[in-house]
């Protein structure tokens, strides 16, 4: 993997039948998924739980790259194999996790933005040294009471364009992030103006930072309607909506679209990704860098104990299986 440049890694990662696990849950995060199965959320229970999703067998077939915590980054598997490794001699790009998270916004009205740019430069130089091939920095725009304000978009963007540089600069392909969340009672179409209008502001950030699209994935979220919205839209409307939107904003240059899950279910998320791969060729690659719509079944089954991680590498494979053929437009819910 190492020998790639940054054009065939991009390529790599959205290679057909395969997209990205995003195993990359903070701290925090990862010990509400543990606490949701009652096990304690210490180093090696999260060890042993991401070493049975990277060692599942055959993983490989769906599954082009995985996106780690800085902490998983550094872990070695039970027969001391360092992740990294294990990840690459499965035929699978380690990548890694690199936002600080989003902090308030000063002088907004409750808006957030991601930092972690101090220091990038050098954790990126430590991070390609330990086997890192891309990287994953996530801006969050809500929708709510007013939100979001051109200055919140803009103000992410230029973070998000100032870390893709520096992650080009570093051999490393930066995955670009702009989730317009999910959590609200807006409609599908006030999703798909926020998305536009935040996706014009990040292309243009790019653009003067001057980051080179074809060595670059675009991470967004899928034009949906809001989690609490009275009106859910179907999967035929999220698609027609989704793709007129990313062909109005998103440069051909770029090699893949990786749409993260975003709270949608297992389920859902792998409907609405067939749909879109159903509508024909567009200019990049459909595909995807799921978290939970890859991982909750394994989870479910799992329940930390060691005579179940047979069953959860069977239920994450399963759900790699249907997501994967979303990916190439030939899942039908009679797979599930």
């Amino acid at each position: 993997m190492s020998d790639l440049d940054m054009e065939d890694v991009a390529l790599a990662l959205v290679a057909p039948s395969k997209g990205i696990l995003a195993a990359d849950e903070s701290t925090g995060t990862i010990k509400k998924r543990l606490d949701s199965i009652g096990t304690a959320s210490t180093e090696d229970s999260r060890r042993d739980y991401r070493e049975l999703l990277f060692t599942a067998t055959g993983a490989s077939d769906y599954i082009s790259g995985v996106i780690l915590y800085d902490e998983t980054l550094r872990q070695s598997s039970g027969t001391g194999t360092p992740f990294p490794e294990l990840l690459k001699a499965n035929g699978i790009i380690p990548g890694i996790k690199v936002d600080m998270g989003a902090k308030p916004l000063a002088f907004s009205n409750g808006e957030l933005v991601t930092e972690g740019l101090d220091g990038l430069r050098e954790r990126l130089s430590e991070y390609y040294s330990l086997g890192a091939r891309f990287a994953k920095w996530r801006a969050v725009i809500a929708i709510k009471d007013g939100a979001p304000s051109q200055y919140c978009i803009d103000t992410n963007a230029h973070a998000l364009a100032r870390y893709a540089a520096l992650c080009q600069e570093a051999n490393i392909v930066p995955i670009v992030e702009p989730e317009v969340l999910m959590d609200g009672d807006h409609n599908i179409d006030e999703c798909y103006a926020v998305t536009e209008t935040t996706l014009k502001s990040v292309f243009d950030e790019l653009y003067k930072q001057r980051v080179v699209l074809e060595q670059m994935l675009l991470k967004p979220n899928m034009v949906i309607s809001g989690a609490d919205c009275q009106e859910q839209a179907g999967a035929e409307e999220i698609s027609d909506k989704t793709l007129y939107c990313f062909s109005q904003a998103v440069p051909s240059a770029v090699p893949g679209i990786v749409f993260l899950s975003g709270g949608q279910s297992e389920q859902q998320a792998t409907e609405n990704l067939n749909v879109m791969n159903q509508q024909g060729k567009q200019p990049w690659e459909i595909s995807y860098s799921y978290g939970r719509a890859l991982q909750s079944s394994a989870l479910a089954a799992w329940q930390g104990k060691p005579e179940n991680v047979a069953a959860a590498q069977a239920a994450f494979l399963h759900r790699a299986k249907l997501t994967s053929a979303a990916r190439d437009g030939e899942y039908n819910a009679g797979m599930e």
